[in-house]
């Protein structure tokens, strides 16, 4: 089984648009190292999210009421011989994506797994302010400025760093970008043979947050961490040689084999 989840926790745990998970059953899954590197947060009474305190990556969710374990889709590797089942939690879907294929849409959990209503903090917009959160609350941010591009990458990197389909990630001057709280809990993770990639995430949530370089006026926001519309959408998709076979491409965004245009 494969679903797209498109709730406010899920986009706040990976920094994605949504999140893309495939469950299996519990007898069959255990931990072959870095035990001793998984952290948890109770985003919900009884619903934990585990992450990698190295990287930030979202880790399989053990859901014994059920008998299953819930891995997110992004970390796996190989042919799964799976793809999408339905979306659900599409009431919460984020302002700036669009659904555009003909998988059974659900506003909350699908019938066969309901579960209880979760309430999330409400936050109230402010004219010429996008304001960003991790999952747990505790890191915010806001920017001021206008975003200069928005992408879906579909890099191994990027999949594996936000544990999706692919990051959305949404540029903006580092200088229109600032913390208003939590930036002591934010914690950086440098591939070590990559030039620029990295990965920054709240430690005490692994929400995905900015990863902003001053040197090179830049602040790169995954948009599943934004709390408002950013006011721009998608203007590519770039390395889409490197997406699985799962991950099938639907709408009109533009697509690019290796790297972004030149801008």
């Amino acid at each position: 089984m494969m679903n797209k989840c498109h709730c406010s926790m899920c986009r706040k745990h990976s920094g994605a648009s949504f999140a893309t998970f495939a469950a299996g059953p519990l007898e069959g899954y255990r931990i072959l190292e870095g035990e001793a590197s998984i952290g948890a947060f109770e985003s919900s009474p009884g619903v934990h999210g585990n992450f990698c305190t190295v990287c930030g990556s979202v880790l399989p969710e053990a859901m014994r009421q059920f008998g299953l374990v819930v891995a997110p889709a992004g970390n796996l590797e190989g042919d799964l011989g799976l793809k999408p089942q339905m979306h659900i939690f599409t009431g919460s879907k984020a302002p700036w994506h669009t659904i555009t294929d003909d998988l059974p849409q659900h506003e909350a959990f699908p019938p066969e797994f309901a579960g209880p209503e979760t309430r999330r903090p409400t936050h109230t917009a402010r004219e010429g302010v996008i304001h960003g959160s991790c999952l747990c609350g505790k890191v915010e941010f806001e920017i001021t400025g206008q975003p200069n591009a928005m992408f879906h990458c579909h890099c191994s990197r990027c999949r594996r760093g936000r544990s999706a389909a692919h990051a959305t990630n949404i540029f903006f001057k580092a200088e229109d970008f600032r913390w208003l709280k939590g930036e002591a809990l934010v914690r950086k993770y440098r591939l070590p043979e990559a030039r620029f990639f990295g990965t920054a995430f709240c430690g005490e949530c692994g929400g995905g947050v900015p990863g902003v370089s001053t040197e090179r006026n830049i602040a790169v926001v995954p948009a599943g961490s934004l709390d408002d519309d950013p006011g721009i959408r998608a203007q590519a998709r770039i390395y889409v040689d490197g997406k699985p076979d799962w991950v099938i491409i639907t709408d009109d965004v533009p697509q690019f084999a290796e790297g972004p245009p030149t801008r």
